[in-house]
């Protein structure tokens, strides 16, 4: 049964990414090629193993929540868990598929919020859970830079 669980917290994250990539068409590309972006910005090719990883990781945090004891905090740990996967879900076709930087920077930085609260509360629950999370919380919080300054170049 818990295996199940693992496979299907597993899927559910990384069904997020799927969604994302589904927003992204040669043409989006080719204009985000032509964007003004920070030097810090990563290659192009980074994104899709770091996301994975994330998204591995996510999955995992969510095994480790569910697994917890029933309560009101878990299920409000647990709608913002799904809040945040849908931002993350939202955030290609905001970005890439209406090619909206500024859209695309309002929905990353909401994504931040909720994951900084998602943290928090699986923190409530299983603090072995909340630190599969630092490494995404870190990679969106560079992201929320990366996406103002993109917005502020162009």
């Amino acid at each position: 049964m818990s295996i199940l669980k693992l496979s299907g917290s597993l899927l559910l994250c990384l069904s997020a990414g799927i969604i994302g990539k589904f927003a992204v068409s040669p043409e989006s590309l080719i204009w985000y090629e032509y964007l003004f972006k920070p030097v810090l910005t990563p290659p192009i090719w980074i994104f899709m193993p770091v996301w994975t990883i994330l998204y591995l990781l996510m999955g995992i945090s969510l095994f480790m929540v569910l697994n917890t004891e029933n309560s009101n905090r878990k299920t409000q740990a647990l709608i913002l868990f799904g809040v945040q996967l849908f931002l993350n879900a939202l955030w290609s076709p905001v970005f890439f598929g209406l090619r909206s930087i500024i859209g695309g920077f309002f929905v990353i930085f909401l994504l931040w919020l909720s994951i900084f609260f998602t943290f928090y509360k699986f923190y409530k629950l299983s603090q072995n859970a909340s630190y599969f999370l630092v490494p995404y919380l870190l990679w969106v919080s560079f992201s929320v830079g990366l996406s103002l300054s993109v917005w502020i170049l162009n």
